[in-house]
């Protein structure tokens, strides 16, 4: 009897803490990492203290691994300098955009935590970080699926050997 008891709750905490994630095991922080920075979390500026690249990944890894860890994040901005907010605003959009695919409620809470904390660099950080993502697309490629050349519109001919005429009318995009 005693070892079905422990089976149900040791299911129940997995089940928990399953449905905590947005990311794959393999992506997820260490345990002990995120129990760590739950308790103090100026513990991450002193482990990066001047990598901000690494501050922001390890950041979002660790809201992406557990988002109920928001909490602590909030301390974290309370400690940090102006330009350390505006990291911690990109890190929680990275991790809202890792949760978006799999856990779209995780995503929302990150998403709402933002605007509920109100602190305009963490915000400004976080808009930026949403840009990035939208400015980094794949070029548009031509209808037969080739890449344009570069300076395509300016050549012409066979073997794009003559000099295009500059006051050819442009074709209207469809």
């Amino acid at each position: 009897m005693s070892t079905i008891l422990l089976g149900v709750a040791l299911s129940g905490a997995t089940r928990y803490a399953c449905q905590a994630q947005c990311v794959e095991f393999s992506d997820r922080a260490p345990r002990a990492d995120l129990d760590t920075f739950t308790k103090t979390p100026s513990s991450l500026f002193e482990r990066l203290r001047n990598s901000k690249e690494k501050l922001k990944y390890q950041l979002a890894s660790y809201v992406a691994t557990d988002p109920t860890i928001l909490p602590a994040v909030q301390t974290l901005i309370a400690e940090a300098s102006s330009s350390d907010r505006s990291v911690i605003g990109a890190a929680l959009r990275l991790a809202e955009a890792r949760c978006t695919s799999t856990k779209r409620d995780a995503a929302r809470k990150i998403r709402e935590f933002v605007q509920r904390n109100g602190d305009l660099t963490v915000i400004a950080g976080y808009t930026a970080a949403g840009e990035d993502e939208t400015g980094i697309q794949i070029p548009a490629q031509v209808q037969d699926g080739k890449q344009p050349a570069r300076g395509a519109g300016l050549l012409e001919g066979e073997w794009k050997t003559k000099i295009a005429d500059p006051f050819k009318p442009l074709p209207i995009p469809r």
